[in-house]
């Protein structure tokens, strides 16, 4: 990876590519593996919320149980995506938070950001609509709804505060394992480990995103957009603020030549200079 520094790492990378659609004829692979991470990830949410939160099937009353077992369930699922043949060629961002956060790094072009967000939307809505067919009427249950995310807890003020403190300290996480030679392989059980904490100590108050899109693939099937703003600008202001003081106040590591850990970007760093 990159050195960063703090006057090199917020200037947004200037692409190579002639047009959108020079990227696209590129790096058209990366995009399409975004989309099935983020697919993939949505359909897990659905079918473990459909497994652990619909009464017919596991009829507990114990709803921390019940997001004990999700959050284990969804970490091993970002990990597994984090790790997989595809996560590791796209850089696994399966989050337009992330990829925009990135982008303001400067370690990725910009028309492959654009691409990575649009992919994101598609593969979260795809996820969903699949996931529906999979599940049926399932899905649709009161307990259940598509693992929508709205305000819980503490209303919009709870959730506003609750995405914005998980999206800072996932990327803060995230940038200081990932840029740490030492550390930098086990930036996805990091990731993991966040996850599974999100949704047992914070998914009561907000519903557990920090993820624009995959708050979009849930509301467009259960046609509930309640407080939606609140998924778009706590993650981008949490991670927006989170790459700031990394670059600002951390001293990086670069990753040993020849190596490509997870979140380098090394393709695509070389491929827009």
């Amino acid at each position: 990876m990159p050195k960063l520094t703090p006057r090199a790492s917020l200037t947004p990378r200037a692409s190579k590519f002639s047009g959108p659609l020079a990227a696209l004829r590129a790096d058209w692979p990366l995009y399409c593996y975004e989309a099935a991470e983020l697919a993939a990830f949505m359909i897990s949410a659905c079918v473990f919320t459909v497994l652990l939160f619909d009464p017919a099937i596991t009829p507990t009353r114990n709803p921390w149980l019940a997001r004990v077992l999700m959050g284990v369930a969804m970490a091993l699922t970002a990990i597994a995506i984090i790790q997989s043949p595809w996560g590791k060629r796209s850089g696994a961002h399966f989050n337009p938070a992330i990829t925009l956060t990135f982008f303001r790094l400067g370690k990725i072009g910009p028309y492959d950001a654009v691409f990575y967000v649009m992919a994101h939307f598609a593969g979260a809505i795809g996820g969903v609509g699949f996931a529906a067919l999979l599940l049926g009427w399932r899905i649709a249950l009161p307990q259940v709804n598509y693992a929508v995310t709205v305000p819980g807890l503490g209303g919009e003020a709870g959730a506003f505060c609750a995405e914005l403190l998980m999206a800072a300290l996932l990327m803060t996480v995230v940038l200081e394992s990932s840029n740490r030679e030492r550390l930098a392989r086990f930036t996805p059980f990091f990731v993991g480990l966040l996850i599974a904490n999100y949704i047992i100590f914070l998914a009561p108050v907000s519903g557990f995103s920090i993820n624009p899109a995959r708050t979009v693939g849930s509301a467009v099937f259960a046609h509930l957009w309640t407080a939606i703003w609140i998924y778009f600008a706590a993650p981008l202001l949490g991670m927006f603020a989170a790459a700031e003081g990394f670059v600002r106040l951390a001293t990086p590591h670069p990753a040993p030549k020849g190596t490509r850990h997870y979140l380098s970007h090394r393709h695509l760093v070389q491929r827009n200079r």
